[in-house]
């Protein structure tokens, strides 16, 4: 079983460099003995959020591939932190446990944060896109675009050892998808992965509102990905829209996808009233399933 606490003690801040843009949600620092990864991913009735209900999902595995080595994450440490957390601290912290895992001076580690409202900047973020700095704008350091942080939202900080996994980082992204993917399916919410979109989308059925009217379908974004991989060890990860305010994100463009098809949902938003603690215990469920 995993090792579970419910908070960790912060250690002094450190400083965080600007990065080069990359083309993917996933920065790599190359600075490895291995070679670097490649550059660069009809439900019968309706519930009251508008969105499609069906029978229960089973959590069927997904193709992922064989190549990938299943370490066991007996000595892995899964923290729920209470309240909420500073952004730029815990950024701090996470990069410098990243580089403990790989010195071997602490173990691999999955937080479950909340933050206070955030945007922030992937090393491909735009200046266009972010369209209203309300809140405060932090360059991450991580792969992608803008995305926002904030109450009603689940982050899922994951620090990986890569290097033990056999270093497929894009089998790596595909995991964290799954993962999300599954964590919805207890929920009878069907996410899925679109071509040249990063992140988790849900159909919504015809759209009036897109070009084309009625012909072309609604997609909303209910969970984004963002990496960087420091040799080999992998940190930032994933996040849930659970019950926070939609309109927090039209601060920016998401993602950098500004078509009026695509927008952003949350399980609130699909009618589903769901805890935090809910979605803890999924999460914690299917990762087991798809990182053990």
């Amino acid at each position: 079983k995993m090792v579970r606490s419910r908070r960790l003690e912060l250690p002094r801040p450190f400083g965080h460099q600007h990065l080069k843009l990359a083309r993917l949600p996933f920065r790599h620092d190359r600075t490895s003995e291995m070679p670097d990864p490649p550059s660069g991913e009809g439900l019968p009735s309706t519930g009251p959020g508008g969105y499609q209900i069906g029978p229960v999902v089973a959590s069927a595995p997904a193709p992922l591939r064989m190549a990938w080595n299943n370490k066991p994450l007996d000595d892995l440490e899964w923290t729920v932190r209470e309240g909420r957390s500073d952004y730029a601290a815990t950024l701090a912290e996470m990069e410098a446990r990243a580089d403990a895992i790989r010195a071997g001076t602490a173990p691999e580690a999955v937080w479950l944060v909340e933050h206070d409202p955030v945007y922030t900047a992937g090393t491909s973020a735009r200046p266009e896109d972010l369209r209203d700095p309300r809140f405060p704008v932090f360059a991450a350091g991580r792969g992608g675009q803008y995305t926002y942080h904030g109450p009603g939202q689940r982050v899922a900080y994951a620090m990986l050892d890569l290097k033990a996994r056999g270093g497929d980082v894009r089998e790596y992204v595909r995991r964290l998808e799954e993962w999300m993917i599954r964590t919805l399916a207890r929920f009878n919410v069907k996410g899925e992965r679109r071509e040249g979109r990063v992140g988790i989308w849900v159909d919504r059925g015809p759209d009036g509102r897109a070009p084309g009217g009625q012909g072309q379908r609604r997609e909303d974004k209910i969970g984004a990905i963002g990496v960087r991989v420091k040799r080999w060890v992998a940190f930032h990860g994933i996040s849930l829209n659970v019950d926070c305010d939609l309109a927090h994100f039209t601060g920016i463009v998401p993602c950098g996808i500004s078509t009026p098809a695509y927008g952003v949902t949350s399980l609130a938003d699909l009618g589903l009233l769901v805890s935090m603690a809910e979605v803890d215990m999924a999460l914690e469920a299917e990762f087991e399933a798809v990182f053990g």
